[in-house]
């Protein structure tokens, strides 16, 4: 080696040698041979390398950051590029990085802050507190425009301003984050503000996204037509050959069959489809994003009726493969999923493991994970008989589901008035009534819409309600 570094030239055509081979391997997925060669082209620069040969010491660190197990090196490697890079264009991607490795280790502030940071620095507006009287105006503003302007001209007219594109290109990465840290107002206020630059400008690989995210984060449960026709014109859009986009479909595939088709689907596809986009985005090295569909997929598998069995065979095996990944967020998510589904198999007797999720202070409001908790608290006292506890958690959960757990919302309606329905039977509860009362038409306003997904869950609450009222006739052939 010392032979080689007294030859410059020599070492740098080595260097190069080893970072293609690095980068071959690392889009094979062998992040570990891909971090030998690349560390062995670091060895081999010279000591001012960032001044003599600025390209190469820029690709070799962001793939050593890439390839690295560790966060920390990944972290102390992007920093250097920060350190380095000449301008804002050859730091993006690995801003971009870092978003993924925060969103990792369970920080989606240190995320929506790193990428909102490259975004003021590119001239856009990001607003620190945003009314819900203003997101309410602005996604009016935006369903106007896009009615207006989708049509073919709009859809062929390209968006040539390269600055917009990245603008969208970063819009489209922080979503999560923003989901995970920031009020509904202003996650409305990015969807809009992302779908509107292309409605304005034109269309690029990263406006089909953007609109499924509109339609999926952004828009109101009372709006569902509207939402698939956005949604589903969207998909329309991947097929158009300019756009560049076979390593998005993990995301699409996230986003419209997690967060959309359940409305217009069986929920049976949309598992379906979410497990090869976990396949495909861990084959493509994207890791959130496949336990992000994993999440969607357990989510699923509940709540269609699969094999209790399964769905448990299913989640530890994402969890054996997390010990590998370590994202921290899909973990928790994934541990408690799997409390309701052993205590649904065998009360836990046999099931359990001692790992537990860590769900953080469930009296703060900020803490996203008081929903999923709540909501499955409340799972577990139904199926155990605790009808008050039940009673009790619902309460809690309901009020703080809003309109960006739309499908969570509907099932936590359907669980209370069953729950409701046996407090009635045994209590006489005239709370019961009311909860009830209210749950069977907004159920029915789903099963309309998805008739596979729901209206087996209406026909269980009229029955319920018939058998109370002892019109017994009534009741028979809706439980049938």
């Amino acid at each position: 080696k010392e032979w080689i570094l007294r030859d410059e030239d020599l070492s740098i055509c080595i260097a190069e040698l080893n970072m293609k081979a690095g980068k071959k391997a690392l889009d094979g997925c062998d992040d570990k041979t891909a971090y030998s060669y690349l560390g062995t082209a670091l060895s081999l620069l010279p000591k001012d390398h960032w001044e003599s040969h600025y390209d190469l010491s820029l690709r070799v660190y962001f793939l050593m950051a890439s390839a690295t197990n560790s966060n920390d090196e990944a972290e102390l490697m992007l920093q250097k590029i920060f350190d380095k890079a000449r301008c804002l264009d050859d730091q993006l991607p690995s801003y971009l990085l870092l978003n993924e490795i925060l969103l990792s280790q369970g920080n989606p502030k240190g995320a929506y802050d790193a990428c909102a940071s490259v975004l003021r620095q590119l001239g856009e507006p990001i607003p620190n507190s945003f009314t819900p009287e203003a997101a309410s105006s602005m996604l009016a503003e935006t369903l106007s425009m896009y009615e207006e302007v989708y049509n073919d001209e709009w859809i062929n007219k390209k968006l040539e301003d390269e600055k917009i594109r990245t603008i969208a290109k970063i819009y489209n990465t922080f979503v999560i984050a923003c989901f995970l840290c920031k009020s509904r107002h202003i996650l409305v206020y990015h969807m809009c503000r992302a779908v509107q630059l292309s409605l304005q400008n034109g269309t690029c690989q990263y406006t089909p996204l953007a609109l499924i995210h509109f339609a999926g984060y952004a828009m109101k449960d009372e709006q569902p037509a509207s939402i698939c026709r956005i949604a589903k014109n969207a998909m329309s859009m991947l097929k158009i050959k300019r756009f560049d986009v076979a390593d998005q479909y993990p995301l699409f595939y996230l986003n419209y069959y997690g967060r959309v088709a359940w409305r217009f689907e069986s929920l049976q596809v949309c598992t379906d489809k979410l497990r090869r986009a976990f396949e495909a985005a861990l084959s493509l090295g994207h890791v959130d994003i496949a336990f992000y569909c994993s999440i969607h997929v357990i989510k699923n598998s509940i709540f269609s009726g699969a094999s209790l069995r399964s769905i448990l065979k299913e989640i530890d095996y994402y969890l054996h493969l997390l010990k590998t990944y370590k994202i921290e967020t899909a973990r928790t998510f994934l541990l408690i999923f799997r409390e309701t589904v052993s205590l649904l198999i065998d009360n836990g007797q046999a099931t359990s493991i001692e790992a537990t999720p860590f769900v953080g202070d469930l009296n703060d409001p900020g803490n996203k994970l008081r929903e999923s908790t709540f909501f499955h608290k409340a799972v577990q006292c139904l199926w155990v008989g605790h009808t008050e506890r039940c009673r009790y958690y619902s309460e809690k959960c309901m009020p703080i589901l809003g309109p960006l757990a739309q499908f969570t919302t509907y099932m936590s309606k359907f669980y209370h008035a069953l729950n409701s329905l046996d407090l009635i039977r045994k209590k006489n509860s005239t709370k019961g009534k009311e909860v009830a009362r209210v749950a069977i038409p907004a159920i029915r306003d789903a099963a309309a819409s998805s008739d596979w997904n729901f209206t087996n869950k209406l026909r269980l609450l009229e029955a319920e309600q018939q058998s109370l009222r002892q019109t017994h006739r009534k009741a028979v052939p809706l439980y049938e």
